[in-house]
């Protein structure tokens, strides 16, 4: 698993999986954004040659990009692609410990996070933050509606949920 940030700019993907490919290297599930003024990647990379040989094919590439890299060598050395359940939208005004305040509950419904995205729309002194995430779920719906709800009276915390599997119910 190779991980990579570094300022935004034109063509980082691009020349970082040309730079991998001619290197041997086959890439696998990912996950790139930007945020703020910076570019994150977390890359899965099958490789033939030694960790060491990674790590100086990568420097060679994420130098001149100036991107910093963290490379971890993943013992099962294979890749277990999950398709969520549901996509859960969540909106609140912005303030600390919001996002423990609706991951935390979630997970005790039995909500496992396979993604989660946020940023804050910001208006005036403070803004509105928006939690968008995807998951599986170990004991259907019905908890996460019960505590989506108590979200809601509780902390003032707007959601929509979409079931995006329909064996779950």
């Amino acid at each position: 698993m190779l991980s990579l940030i570094g300022p935004d700019q034109l063509g980082i993907v691009a020349r970082l999986s040309a730079g991998l490919c001619k290197s041997g290297c086959n890439l696998g599930d990912s996950s790139m954004v930007r945020l703020g003024k910076y570019f994150t990647i977390m890359l899965m990379i099958e490789y033939e040659g030694s960790k060491d040989e990674l790590e100086t094919i990568a420097a060679a590439i994420c130098e001149p990009l100036k991107l910093n890299a963290y490379l971890v060598e993943l013992g099962d050395k294979t890749q277990h692609h999950r398709e969520p359940d549901v996509r859960i939208s969540l909106f609140a005004e912005d303030r600390v410990g919001i996002v423990e305040d609706t991951t935390t509950p979630l997970a005790q419904a039995g909500l496992n996070i396979l993604h989660l995205e946020s940023n804050v729309e910001e208006a005036g002194e403070s803004g509105t933050y928006h939690i968008h995430l995807e998951g599986t779920v170990s004991d259907g719906l019905a908890p996460l509606y019960k505590i989506l709800e108590k979200l809601e009276k509780e902390k003032g915390i707007q959601s929509h949920l979409i079931p995006i599997n329909a064996q779950v119910t």
